[in-house]
Formats: structure tokens, C-alpha cells, sequence
């Protein structure tokens, strides 16, 4: 059932040592406002330092109440105040209306900014302009690294997607460059270099601008993690508009996981009350289903449940001796799991009752005809039908994508009438996510006629090949096109299957898709990693308009041993879903690697949609 790894499989390193330097830096900065102090924290950042410093260690550091960063003005009587915040203007705002509101009534306390991953200039400007820069002292917790499982790790950086992606904004690749040589000073070097995408090859040479800097940190020592494989997310937009069937995409799709914690309402925990779960590796019961496709978890959940039941009745025939031992040291274990399995078998339950609302088997089947290029008329229509029935506006905008990206732009004539059908149907103020879509690519229309390929006739007949090449490339990235057909024939994404595809025993990664569809992303990484680089790939990186974007870099190390070898961190600009460490997951198993995770922030089709949107939910 569930896939254990191989008895071979490369050992994890242990990122523990992450959370106890962020937690040992955050109490130095702490405890440079000596004396009891009141903590304000942006709502963003509560999950991750729950994580790092829960109450209690906050309590021992004299920090005594603890406020939510809000717009409503803040009733603090302590003398001190620390302000733990992201580095955002309208945060530099607040906390100057609190200074100022204080210069008036003419009290005078201690204030202490401390950003969070790091401060930026903009921030400094606001405070400058706003007349308190002089009054508050500003400081940097480079916290950017949280594991959330044992493989893992995450940034927490949720706009990082929005920042790049559709403003072009490159203030974050600093924070993900520093990321990257804490990871080599602690478990580097790393012998292997890979990417792919314009952030990717940014973030690569500052991170290693940074490690010149420092030479000498990591010479000499024994790699721990023998290669690393850096991703941007516009390469593969395409998975992550896909509805997630695996059972911890699925649980994200419908309850949401928030940094490694899912809200399970009183439909799952049958009682009143609401739970928060902690959802990693601890949790046996989950740790067996997570990378399940979602139509095998009811089975394998009521097995367990059966032994679980047999576990419980053998305490029938004990004497008291072994009723003794059974009670100090089986009970509490089975209790445990008994609590877990009815926890999960309660969202496996209330997904199936969402889903069947939905008409989710109807969902999917259009997914899968869009991926396949088939009865692409009849996609549209149930497209047409999603937005003029208005089941969401986020899961129209989420179809419309992804028959654009595969179809490599719609056809005006569609374009017009899906854009008309959804601005009167969920509202005209969606009117700039539409702008927005377009410029991140998500969402275009065809040129009428191809008018590319004319301009490019004429652009190469007056020069060289090469360089209509390059021409030819860099009218392709203006247009942004998207090449999904090409690309998924080149790379067999979607597979042939003869007669049913069996998803209790999968035979490769597009069982995460029930079988329809190889994820880009894992595919590139497979055969880059099959290659040991691009060679024999060079189509396929054209097809990605990425030919000056995608690198190799290979250090010839004696030191690697064959066990770091297998061992791949995949990092993921922009954010990465379930589906695609399920797949990846599946991979290493298959072929003897482990990988590890590193994400700007975990995410989905709604997260994506969202991201783009102007119509705040």
C-alpha cells in the first residue's frame, strides 16, 4: 500500500538545527530590549514562529503580551515595544501611527523593528518620511528557512510568487541567495549545480557570489547533499493548475494546509469543535497516505482500522500481569492512532461529500481532455457552463488558464466571449486580473493570423542563422507562448496507457494525475538528472523560451560519496504543490534518490489564482 522507501535509501540530514538557530537568534535579538517588553506580531508570521519559539520560551525571554499586527490602534501599557514584522510599507505605516499617537500624548517608551526575513530600504524610507525613524531601532531576523518535515523545508514566502512573477520585482532573490549559502555552510558544498528559468540563474550566481565572498567556508569538507536543482515556476504552470488527487493535495485543496497545520472543522472531528493537526511524518497514520492517490486512502484506512480493533480485543484473554504490561506500554499508542485514523477517516469523508457536490469526476475528466489537446469545444463549453452556473470565481479563472496554456493562447473569438461571460457573471472588478493573467502568461490570445512567424521571415532573412535564433527566441518570450503540445510530446508527458491504468500499483509519476499526465516539473528534473545536465535537451529548453536560462555546474569532487550522490534538493521559485513532491517522492523510490524540498511556499491552483487576482476574497 503504502510505498516504504528502499532499504538503500541515502539518510536525511537532520534539518532540526534550522529552527534552533533561528530560535537562538531571534531570543539575541530579544533580549537587546532588556526588561519586560509587549511583542507585536504580523498575523503572516504567527504559524512559522509558532513553529520556532511557542508562548512559553517568548514568556521566559520578559516578553509579556503578545498583540496581533491590525489596522485598530493598540491598547499597550508596557514601557517597551518590539514589533516582529515582514518588511511591507503598510506595516511601517502602523507602527508610525502608534510613535506618533504616543509623541502627542507625550509618553516616551522603547521601540524595537525586527524584519523578518530581512529589512528593506523602501522600509526605512517610510519610517524616515513619517518622522520616526530616529525614535525606533531596526533590526534583521533572517528567518527564512522552516522545515516542515523531516524532507521539507519552506520560506514561508507566499508573495514571493506575485513579487517575481507578475511585477518583476527582484527584492526577494537576495533573501533566497542568503537562503541557499546557509544550506552549503551547513550540509554543503554541493558538488552538482542545475536550473532552469530566468530567477533560478539570478538567485544561482548572486548565492554564489555570496559563497566567493566567503571563500573557504565549506573547502575541504564531505558533501551531505550531492546535487541541487533550482526550478522557477513559470516553466511549469501547468501542474500547478491541475486539481490535486493525491490525499495531502487533496486535504490542501480542501481544508488548506498553513505551514504544516490544517483546520479540521467539527465535519471532520464529529464534536463541535474545531481541530488544529500538525500534518509531517510524525503522524504514522498520514505518513502512509499522503502520497496515495486519494480512490486507494478509504481501503487502506479501514484495514488499519480492522487491526487496530484486533490490537484492542486481544486484552480479552490477558491475565493481570499482561494486562499490566498492555496498559503501561501498547494503550497509549493505539489510543494515539485511533484518534488519527478517525481524524483522517473524518476528512477522507468530508472531501468525498465536497467533491460529489461539486461533480468532481466531470472536473477531472475536462482537465484531462485539455491535457490531452482532445474535444477541446466541448471543454469550452463546460468552461462556459462553470462561469455562467457561478460555482467560483477562482475555479473559472483556474479553467480558463489552463485551456489557454495548453492550447498555447485562446482564439480571440474565446478569449472575448469567456472574458464577457465572467466579468458579467462574477463581477466587472475582475477586469485586472484579466490584465494580470495575461502578463504573467496565464491567460492570452492567439495573434490573429500568427503575426510572429511573418515578422520573423523577414527579421532572418537579413541576418544570420544564429542570430535568428536568438531573434526568434526573443520574440517568443514577448509573447510569452507557452508551447505545452510540443513540449509534452517531446517529454511523453502523457502517457500511453493499454487498459486500465492501475493506481494501487503505480508505474510512474502520473499516477498524482490518476494517470494522465507526467508533471513537467518532475520530468525535467528526472531527465536532468538521468543526463547529469541539458545535453540532448536543447529542444526542449527552446520550447521553454529559456535557451540563455538553463545551467549546469558540475564541480569534479573526489569527496562525494555514492550515498550524498543520491540525495537532491529541488528547490522551487514560486512555490510548489503536493502533487509534485508525491511525484518526486515516487521517483527517488523508483530510482534509489531522496529528495528534499526547498520552497519559496507551498502551493495550489487557488494559492496561483489568488496570487493574481485583484479582488481580494
Amino acid at each position: 500500500m503504502a510505498f516504504p522507501h528502499r532499504p538503500d535509501a541515502p539518510e536525511l540530514p537532520d534539518f532540526s538545527m534550522l529552527k534552533r538557530l533561528a530560535r537562538d537568534q531571534l531570543i539575541y535579538l530579544l533580549e537587546q530590549l532588556p526588561g519586560k517588553k509587549d511583542l507585536f506580531i504580523e498575523a503572516d508570521l504567527m504559524s512559522p514562529l509558532d513553529r520556532i519559539a511557542n508562548v512559553s520560551i517568548l514568556k521566559q525571554h520578559e516578553v509579556d503580551k503578545l498583540y496581533k499586527v491590525e489596522k485598530k490602534p493598540a491598547l499597550s501599557s508596557s514601557e517597551q515595544l518590539c514589533f516582529l514584522v515582514r518588511p511591507r510599507i503598510k506595516n511601517m505605516r502602523y507602527i508610525a501611527s502608534l510613535v506618533n499617537a504616543d509623541k502627542v500624548a507625550g509618553r516616551t517608551r522603547k521601540y524595537k523593528v525586527i524584519f523578518s526575513p530581512q529589512k528593506f530600504y523602501a522600509c526605512e524610507m517610510v519610517l524616515e518620511e513619517e518622522g520616526v525613524y530616529g525614535d525606533v531601532s531596526c533590526d534583521e531576523w533572517a528567518f527564512s528557512l522552516l522545515p516542515l518535515d523531516v524532507d521539507l523545508l519552506s520560506m514561508e514566502l507566499p508573495e514571493f510568487f506575485r513579487d517575481y512573477f507578475l511585477e518583476g520585482d527582484q527584492r526577494w532573490i537576495n533573501t533566497l541567495a542568503q537562503a541557499l549559502h546557509l544550506l552549503s555552510t551547513l550540509y554543503g558544498p554541493f558538488p552538482n549545480c542545475y536550473g532552469i528559468g530566468r530567477c533560478a540563474k539570478m538567485s544561482y550566481e548572486l548565492w554564489k557570489r555570496l559563497e566567493e565572498e566567503e571563500d573557504g567556508e565549506t573547502k575541504g569538507r564531505r558533501p551531505e547533499i550531492g546535487h541541487i536543482f533550482l526550478l522557477d515556476r513559470d516553466m511549469d504552470f501547468v501542474t500547478a493548475l491541475c486539481s490535486q488527487v493525491v490525499y495531502e493535495g487533496l486535504v490542501d485543496d480542501t481544508f488548506r494546509i498553513k505551514c504544516g497545520n490544517v483546520d479540521f472543522g467539527p465535519e471532520v472531528t464529529s464534536s463541535d469543535k474545531s481541530l488544529k493537526v500538525l500534518l509531517n511524518a510524525e503522524d504514522k497514520v498520514f505518513n502512509e497516505i499522503r502520497n496515495e492517490h486519494f480512490s486507494n486512502v478509504f481501503g487502506f484506512l479501514s484495514q488499519k482500522a480492522r487491526n487496530l480493533q484486533a490490537q484492542y480485543d486481544r486484552r480479552r484473554g490477558m491475565d493481570i500481569k499482561q494486562m499490566k504490561n498492555f496498559v503501561s506500554q501498547e494503550l497509549k499508542g493505539l489510543k494515539q492512532e485511533h484518534r488519527l485514523l478517525s481524524l483522517h477517516i473524518g476528512a477522507c469523508e468530508s472531501i468525498m461529500k465536497k467533491k460529489t457536490k461539486q461533480d468532481f469526476q466531470e472536473l477531472i475528466k475536462t482537465e484531462h481532455a485539455l491535457l490531452e489537446g482532445f474535444n477541446i469545444r466541448e471543454s469550452t463549453n463546460y468552461i462556459e457552463e462553470h462561469i455562467d452556473r457561478q460555482v467560483s470565481p477562482i475555479e473559472s479563472l483556474r479553467l480558463m488558464c489552463l485551456l489557454s496554456i495548453t492550447e498555447n493562447g485562446l482564439i480571440p473569438k474565446d478569449y472575448r466571449s469567456l472574458k464577457t461571460q465572467y466579468l458579467q457573471s462574477y463581477g466587472p472588478e475582475h477586469l485586472l486580473t484579466f490584465s494580470n493573467l495575461r502578463r504573467a502568461g496565464l491567460l492570452t490570445e492567439q495573434a490573429p493570423g500568427d503575426t510572429l512567424t511573418a515578422v520573423e521571415s523577414k527579421v532572418s532573412k537579413l541576418v544570420t542563422d544564429k542570430a535568428a535564433g536568438k531573434i526568434t527566441d526573443a520574440f517568443s518570450s514577448l509573447a510569452k507562448r507557452s508551447n505545452f503540445r510540443a513540449i509534452s510530446k517531446k517529454l511523453n508527458l502523457i502517457p500511453r496507457v493499454d487498459g486500465e491504468y492501475d493506481l494501487k500499483v503505480p508505474r510512474d509519476m502520473a499516477y498524482v494525475f490518476s494517470g494522465a499526465y507526467v508533471p513537467l516539473s518532475c520530468r525535467i528534473i528526472e531527465q536532468v538528472l538521468e543526463r547529469r545536465g541539458w545535453q540532448g535537451l536543447d529542444e526542449v529548453v527552446r520550447l521553454l523560451n529559456c535557451s540563455e536560462l538553463a545551467f549546469t555546474d558540475m564541480t569534479k569532487d573526489d569527496k562525494a560519496s555514492s550515498e550524498s550522490l543520491r540525495l537532491i534538493l529541488v528547490v522551487f521559485l514560486g512555490g510548489c504543490t503536493f502533487s509534485e513532491i508525491s511525484a518526486l517522492r515516487f521517483l527517488g523510490r523508483e530510482k534509489g534518490y531522496r529528495f528534499i524540498f526547498l520552497t519559496t511556499a507551498v502551493t495550489n491552483s487557488a494559492r496561483l489564482m489568488e496570487a493574481m487576482s485583484e479582488v481580494k476574497a
